[in-house]
């Protein structure tokens, strides 16, 4: 039976995307299926906007960052009444499968599509890693590296002028980007969302690094954290007379998710997305693809839905004894 099948992205954009995007419709036309791209996310779902795509379509994109399909937020598919109509959209189209690329949000609408019984299969992919069901995620080793590359910039300006740097990462609530672009680039300490952390032990950190001889202190902050970037920064203004000394911030921000994908981020896409191909070739649906143990692996949507991703919070220790 040739099968109809349609591939959307949604949520925050992550470099890999494209990659996964290339794998899921070669991977198809292989199959001998008709495949299709949906355009803006669910909100392109609701509106119809379901496009064929060949081979060649999804040629010259696997190095791009973002994603050719596009996102959008879309409040209507937050509803019983968008769903049926996006699956509405889907029957006239006489799509039989879809494929949602992206992280919590976006599984947990596809997980609704299937409670409506519409086959879905989902590709893990959010720069958070903060998926249930993935130990790895496509998007987080480029901005782990775009992370890095920011950390040892700011360091060689923090060491010239002898400075203490607060650096803000992106995370959402998940600590992981924080917690090891901190360890990998050498961070004084690390302030992250699952650890509770006073204010007065980062002073405490920074000044001990600069009691140890060193010539600057570098504190990457998790955005989710309780005291983020900006929230430290205001309490070492407002103690500065105290403390003996003051901290200047950078936020990285959205560069994070805009970065030509690393080697790592496209063989993770090409990965899951084959293996999409194959859950559906096999008549396997209602679940998330990902990396665990290194292998593929398929989680029920429920459980990815359901479940939360712990972080290793031993690695601070482990950040602890490295800085000193």
């Amino acid at each position: 039976m040739v099968m109809r099948v349609a591939v959307l992205t949604s949520g925050g954009d992550a470099p890999g995307m494209n990659a996964a995007i290339r794998a899921i419709v070669r991977g198809g036309v292989e199959k001998g299926w008709e495949m299709f791209g949906v355009r803006q996310g669910y909100a392109g779902l609701i509106a119809g906007n379901c496009r064929p795509m060949g081979a060649r379509d999804a040629g010259e994109i696997m190095q791009r960052g973002g994603t050719v399909l596009g996102s959008a937020r879309c409040p209507e598919f937050q509803t019983e009444e968008g769903r049926v109509k996006a699956v509405r959209a889907l029957s006239q189209d006489r799509i039989d499968a879809l494929v949602v690329i992206g992280g919590n949000g976006s599984q947990s609408g596809a997980e609704k599509l299937s409670l409506l019984g519409f086959p879905v299969v989902g590709v893990a992919s959010t720069i958070d890693n903060d998926l249930f069901g993935s130990d790895i995620t496509i998007g987080v080793d480029t901005a782990l590296n775009i992370a890095l590359e920011a950390i040892d910039r700011l360091k060689v300006t923090a060491s010239s002028h002898q400075r203490a740097l607060l650096v803000e990462v992106m995370g959402r609530n998940c600590g992981y980007l924080a917690l090891m672009s901190g360890i990998a680039g050498g961070a004084e300490a690390i302030v992250i969302p699952e650890v509770e952390t006073n204010p007065e032990e980062v002073a405490r950190e920074i000044r001990s690094a600069y009691e140890r001889g060193k010539p600057h202190a570098i504190v990457v902050v998790a955005e989710g954290a309780r005291y983020n970037a900006e929230g430290l920064a205001g309490f070492f203004k407002e103690h500065s007379e105290r403390l003996g000394f003051a901290v200047r911030t950078t936020v990285i921000g959205h560069v994070q998710r805009g970065g030509t994908p690393t080697y790592a981020d496209r063989m993770l896409a090409t990965r899951l997305g084959i293996a999409a191909i194959e859950e559906l070739a096999a008549g396997r649906h209602g679940v998330l693809v990902g990396i665990r143990k290194s292998d593929i692996a398929a989680t029920p949507l429920a459980e990815v839905v359901a479940g939360k991703k712990p972080l290793d919070t031993a690695l601070l220790r482990l950040a602890g004894i490295l800085a000193k």
